[in-house]
């Protein structure tokens, strides 16, 4: 062993050689390579995570519209027309999803469409056109039994009433044809802006916004509008697109509602406009769930008129079950 001395030089060197020795250093220094080792790792990862992160804020969509910075009105213009031409590469078969073969029939279906599906209205029509094809055969039926023909479709009562006014005002005031002005439909018992677009741009080719409930509640997360009432959601969804694309605008943005955006829970981590959504993160994010949440053909599920377009993709919807027979 070393510290055994030979002759008493060896003696005298040995304390000079502890004292100067190094072996403790080489000792501290190997007890901290460890920590510093671990600290440069850790160190490492949390700048990995950081430009993870930032990577990701930079591609993800804003979660909230507070957290984005105020547009500008042209902004405002540029990005919502561009959600426009992605809704339309979409839904390029977006039509009305009532079932009709003419002006009549639209405006009846849409009017019984309050407070309900299309399906359900279009399961319902078959039957009451059968009975009543024109406004003179509607004005002539007995209220009760118009009542039981349209009741799947809910509030049947106050439908009834509409329906049978309107049909009486189309038969004296418009000699049973229904009238191509918005003026002139906004005057028919239960008929206001909505109905009377969906009629003049479906019916008439005349272009036309249809606020329903799907359509205000995506302008409103796309920050076209702020507002509630519907006539004034029209007005600024009309002052930021051309008249041209009012009546198709309308149609995409329902189908967008109906199939992706709902009400409670939208599917955000489906939606192929999430990028250009100010309100993406109100619904589910994770991809796998969001595509659970989609509806109709996108959902592999049927659509809601029993006799869509020749170019829909989906499945028609079911006709409705005969009633029971009375035992």
């Amino acid at each position: 062993m070393n510290d055994t001395p030979e002759k008493p030089t060896a003696a005298k060197k040995a304390p000079a050689k502890r004292t100067t020795t190094k072996a403790p250093a080489k000792k501290t220094a190997a007890k901290k390579a460890p920590a510093t080792n671990a600290t440069t790792k850790a160190t490492g990862k949390a700048a990995a995570k950081k430009t993870t992160a930032k990577a990701a804020a930079k591609k993800a969509p804003a979660k909230k519209s507070a957290a984005r910075k105020p547009e500008s009105r042209t902004a405002v213009v540029r990005r919502a027309r561009r959600i426009n031409r992605e809704l339309a590469e979409l839904y390029p078969y977006a039509h009305p999803e009532l079932d009709f073969t003419n002006s009549f029939e639209l405006l009846v279906a849409t009017v019984l469409s309050a407070q309900t599906t299309d399906m359900r209205v279009n399961q319902t029509t078959p039957r009451l056109f059968a009975v009543a094809p024109t406004p003179e055969d509607m004005a002539a039926l007995p209220p009760e039994e118009l009542e039981e023909l349209i009741r799947p479709t809910g509030f049947f009562r106050a439908k009834t009433k509409s329906l049978i006014g309107l049909s009486t005002a189309l038969r004296d005031r418009f000699g049973g044809e229904v009238p191509g002005r918005l003026e002139d439909l906004v005057t028919l018992p239960g008929v206001g802006r909505k109905t009377a677009n969906v009629v003049l741009g479906n019916a008439f080719g005349v272009p036309g916004i249809t606020v329903d409930t799907h359509f205000g509640r995506l302008a409103r997360r796309f920050g076209w509008t702020t507002q509630e009432d519907a006539d004034k959601v029209e007005a600024d969804v009309a002052a930021i697109f051309p008249k041209s694309e009012w009546t198709m605008l309308s149609h995409r943005v329902v189908f967008h509602g109906r199939r992706v955006c709902h009400s409670r829970k939208p599917a955000c981590g489906a939606c192929p406009i999430a990028p250009l959504c100010p309100s993406y993160g109100e619904g589910e994010t994770d991809p796998e769930k969001a595509r659970k949440l989609l509806k109709y053909e996108l959902g592999g599920q049927p659509g809601q008129r029993l006799k869509p377009p020749a170019d829909y993709p989906g499945q028609p919807a079911p006709p409705m079950a005969p009633p029971a027979a009375a035992s």
